[in-house]
């Protein structure tokens, strides 16, 4: 184990998984404004298993697919909601976001949605 990743949560924590729909939501809306195109569910949790292999996690293809689909429905919520123009500003704070040192309140608060999906299907689960 190398000494950074002693210090990070578990793939199946609470965070890590908002987190990694975060990550998900924010590659979707880039797709989307950039391309037009939204990736599929399938896309999506190879992407999450991309991300999380780069500090030697892993999660379950269901797992990943379960994430990759709450980002899908997050992403297409906020694409109907949001203006071309609100959507690139958005798309850039979270990508940005995706770095750690970047502070952002718009970033905080998108996560902080994502955090709340994962909590609302642990109720209704």
């Amino acid at each position: 184990m190398t000494p950074a990743s002693t210090h990070l949560p578990a793939a199946d924590s609470r965070g890590t998984r908002a987190a990694l729909i975060f990550a998900l939501t924010a590659e979707r809306l880039s797709l989307w404004y950039e391309h037009g195109q939204w990736p599929t569910e399938a896309q999506g949790a190879t992407l999450a298993a991309d991300w999380l292999a780069r500090t030697r996690r892993s999660l379950p293809l269901a797992e990943r697919r379960h994430l990759s689909a709450l980002s899908d429905q997050l992403a297409r919520s906020m694409a109907g909601t949001l203006s071309r123009e609100a959507g690139l500003f958005t798309v850039h704070e979270m990508m940005e976001a995706l770095d750690p040192n970047y502070e952002s309140e718009h970033a905080r608060a998108l996560m902080a949605e994502c955090e709340r999906l994962l909590d609302d299907e642990a109720e209704a689960g």
